[in-house]
């Protein structure tokens, strides 16, 4: 078994980017991943990065269809280090929150709650509704994170890339994964 086995989603909320950049990441620190795109997230990734999605699945080491209910990750047996949904859109939360289970990534979602296993969740909304609010609670009140996609300034971020880098870099670390994505706060400017 690897040292990490992570299972990502990216659902067609925006922010694509961020999920492109997690799977960037994780193979780089050589862990083990396992990608289910929605059949949104892929006009997203489309539309935003301007990429066919099968370029995001070549960063992954097993890409399963959403509709797959039979793949490993849909049981609980199956051993995996965590769940990642990002972007995740209000509705993908919405369903998890409410334990609906139709398809692979809310069925990944669900597993990851009912075996105590981290589940990090990277809502792209703006603004909130009260229906937006009350899901994350339900969601923060069972263990699950939520790390929206709210970059900080305080490292003084140049580009795009550094605004993205810092949000994954979050969900990093809410794995326990050590990077060096960003300059943390009341570290010395370089």
């Amino acid at each position: 078994m690897p040292a990490m086995r992570l299972v990502v989603a990216i659902t067609g909320a925006s922010g694509a980017i961020y999920g492109r950049r997690l799977l960037e990441v994780l193979r780089e620190l050589g862990i083990e991943t396992h990608l289910i795109i929605s059949r949104a997230g892929e006009k997203v990734v489309r539309l935003e990065l301007g990429v066919d999605p099968k370029e995001l699945k070549r960063l992954a080491d097993r890409v399963y269809e959403p509709e797959d209910l039979d793949a490993p990750i849909s049981s609980g047996s199956y051993p995996v280090d965590g769940v990642v949904i990002a972007p995740c859109s209000m509705r993908t939360l919405a369903a998890i929150a409410h334990g609906l289970a139709s398809n692979l990534i809310l069925r990944a979602a669900d597993v990851a709650i009912k075996e105590h296993r981290p589940l990090i969740l990277v809502p792209r909304e703006t603004p909130l509704s009260p229906i937006h609010l009350r899901n994350m609670l339900v969601l923060a009140e069972l263990g699950v994170r939520i790390i929206p996609a709210c970059p900080a300034f305080y490292h003084q971020p140049k580009t795009i890339s550094d605004l993205v880098d810092f949000v994954v870099g979050r969900v990093l670390d809410a794995l326990g994964i050590r990077h060096e994505l960003f300059r943390r706060y009341g570290e010395p400017s370089p």
